[in-house]
């Protein structure tokens, strides 16, 4: 666990290395984006060894999810930094003549990352990306659940970075959280986690003022229309529920299908549960584990009086829980109202499309919403009356994918967005410069104020 002492040389080392200028130039910032680039690579081995010791994420997932999509983010802001550093020149009306207006992109200064532990690497060294990107001196603090992970990061980090640029703290966040934010007066705090620790940090962060990014979660529905190809959405649903056992922000937390196609769809579901997983799930080696006992046994008591029509198979000493899926969830149950972070998915129906919003609305601003259909109306009626972070139609998970789409929550889910552009737009700052040429000074706005210059005045305005 970090010191507090060095808790305070981290902050004020960082400070004063961001005063100095050091981060501000085109050149440096490309730098340390290869850096980063190249000692993930370097590292790819252990990092995939601490994710499979930490929650045993079967390699594809891990590399996919936690290490190739950092490759994509990264390649693509290192080739558009030069664009979005560039001041961007804004039409001037024609009262303000002779000006011209232009918004130049400056870094905030030091900023604080406070990472998750279901996607330990990934989700902590994205919003990394951009900070670099825009200029910015980062602590970063990894999740204290998933240690082999953070130990790998914190030596990464270390190896890579000048420490009054980049550094790690660690420790349980409830300790060390407190400690950073209530004391340092930190430029940008950017939070992945539950919606309750996201208001204590902006709770915390009111204290100086510290404007907030928070990645939070919900649940989030998965709409399955009568008019659908059946086969596909049931393949697609079960990958993106329980890829990294359903330990996902944005994964699936409800099934909503239309009763016609309830039956159909339960059995092409449990069919490809078994494709992927096997007869025996408890056994698979592609089936990550849960991430600690606290959480295991949340999940284990999800279960309790419920309908399990498939799955439900647990294993305490390995922190296994199967592939399931449940049904008649009672109305009052924690399975439609919490955020479910495992492979348990509860499935309701409707009958009339009126029916979803109201359904949906129960648990408000979903950070994702899926929606399974091929008739276009319904598609758009989906999108245009529930409130989400974003979603795919026809998919899961994946619109978090491209680095030209923002990623972020709405309400309860969370506030602020990143990915691509929109991760240098949360480290910057866009400066306003309005400049006026010398050479004419216009008296019209100078006093004394006659009947003239009003009259001008509101022919400029009006």
């Amino acid at each position: 666990m970090t010191t507090e002492q060095a808790i305070e040389k981290a902050f004020i080392s960082k400070k004063e290395y961001f005063d100095e200028g050091n981060t501000k130039s085109y050149e440096f910032r490309i730098e340390q984006l290869k850096k980063l680039k190249k000692a993930i690579k370097i590292n790819e081995t252990k990092i995939l060894e601490a994710l499979k010791n930490d929650m045993h994420k079967p390699e594809m997932e891990a590399y996919t999810s936690e290490i190739g999509v950092l490759y994509e983010e990264i390649s693509y802001t290192i080739n558009h930094l030069k664009s979005w550093m560039k001041p961007q020149k804004q039409r001037t009306p024609l009262v303000l003549h002779p000006s011209t207006s232009r918004i130049y992109p400056e870094p905030l200064g030091v900023v604080l990352i406070i990472g998750p532990w279901n996607y330990p690497f990934q989700l902590l060294i994205a919003p990394l990306i951009g900070a670099i990107a825009a200029g910015n001196c980062v602590v970063l603090k990894p999740s204290d659940n998933t240690k082999n992970t953070c130990s790998v990061i914190e030596n990464l980090v270390k190896e890579t970075f000048d420490e009054s640029y980049i550094s790690v703290v660690t420790g349980p966040g409830a300790m060390v959280g407190p400690q950073l934010i209530e004391k340092y007066p930190f430029n940008h705090i950017f939070f992945t986690g539950s919606p309750s620790v996201g208001k204590q940090i902006m709770t915390m962060a009111a204290k100086h003022l510290t404007p907030v990014t928070l990645e939070l979660g919900g649940k989030s529905p998965a709409i399955v229309d009568k008019n659908v190809n059946i086969d596909v959405a049931a393949r697609r649903i079960v990958w993106g529920k329980f890829f990294n056992a359903g330990q996902t922000c944005v994964a699936p937390g409800y099934l909503l299908v239309h009763q016609s196609r309830k039956n159909e769809l339960i059995e092409k579901l449990i069919i490809n549960i078994k494709e992927f997983y096997g007869l025996n799930p408890e056994d698979s080696e592609h089936l990550t584990h849960i991430v600690n006992d606290k959480r295991f046994q949340v999940l284990e008591g999800y279960l309790k009086d419920v309908n399990i029509i498939y799955g439900g198979k647990t294993n305490p000493s390995k922190r296994i829980i199967t592939p399931t899926i449940v049904d008649q969830v009672p109305e009052n149950h924690p399975l439609l109202h919490d955020e479910i972070f495992g492979p348990i998915l509860p499935v309701l129906t409707f009958n009339e499309t009126k029916d979803i919003i109201p359904i949906v609305r129960m648990n408000r601003y979903p950070l994702a919403c899926y929606i399974f259909t091929n008739d276009k109306k319904f598609e758009k009626h989906i999108i245009q009356n529930i409130e989400s972070g974003g979603g795919c139609v026809n998919n899961a998970l994946v619109h978090l994918v491209n680095p030209r789409l923002p990623f972020g929550g709405v309400g309860n889910s969370g506030m602020g967005r990143y990915h691509g552009k929109y991760s240098f737009e949360v480290f910057s700052h866009y400066k306003s410069i309005l400049k006026t040429s010398t050479m004419v000074d216009i008296a019209l706005r100078y006093p004394p104020y006659s009947e003239t210059k009003k009259k001008w005045a509101k022919r400029f305005f009006e």
